[in-house]
């Protein structure tokens, strides 16, 4: 099989309009699985700077998740039905799921996506000064698979969380600069 790129005209024929019953319909969650909850919960509030919504525990299955987001503490409801409303009506959160046990099994790993077989990538982060974030993530021990002057695409930084998922660092008004002439 020969792979090719989309033409301009093969993307627009190949996007379809919704159904208006989408209209309202929003990009809530992406789930990763993690090993070690206080590791990742260190790393996406003390790295990343997200906020955690809420944690819900799933004793007879077993596993817990914790939902991250940019969200104002403050405006985190204190009732538990009110607060898990909210929680899953904000856009763009990250739930991470842990299975009880997982931290205990010798050599567990996840598959982040981007080793062969690829698939799951990475989630992106937009941030004001990606020279300033990426001190930040060198000052609280970030690992980092690609950092912003290297490579190609300049002004955009890859880390790792404590799992291995990738996480792409990018400044919105720097994409510009990636735009074939």
């Amino acid at each position: 099989m020969v792979s090719r790129r989309l033409s301009d005209e093969a993307v627009s024929a190949a996007c379809q309009e919704g159904h208006p019953l989408t209209q309202d319909f929003m990009m809530q969650q992406t789930m990763l699985r993690v090993r070690d909850p206080a590791r990742s919960l260190d790393f996406y509030t003390r790295v990343l700077g997200m906020t955690l919504l809420q944690k819900i525990d799933f004793s007879a299955m077993r596993f817990t998740l914790y939902f991250l987001g940019y969200e104002n503490k403050a405006e985190i409801p204190a009732d538990i039905k009110e607060r898990t409303a909210w929680t899953f009506s904000r856009s763009a959160t990250i739930e991470l799921t842990h299975n009880w046990g997982s931290e205990k099994i010798e050599g567990l790993s996840y598959h982040n996506g981007n080793k062969d077989p690829r698939g799951f990538g990475h989630i992106g982060i937009a941030v004001p000064d990606v020279n300033a974030a990426c001190k930040l993530f060198e000052e609280r021990g970030a690992t980092f698979v690609k950092k912003e002057d290297v490579g190609k695409m300049k002004d955009q930084t890859f880390i790792q969380d404590p799992d291995g998922y990738w996480i792409e660092i990018l400044c919105p008004n720097n994409m510009v600069s990636l735009l074939s002439p």
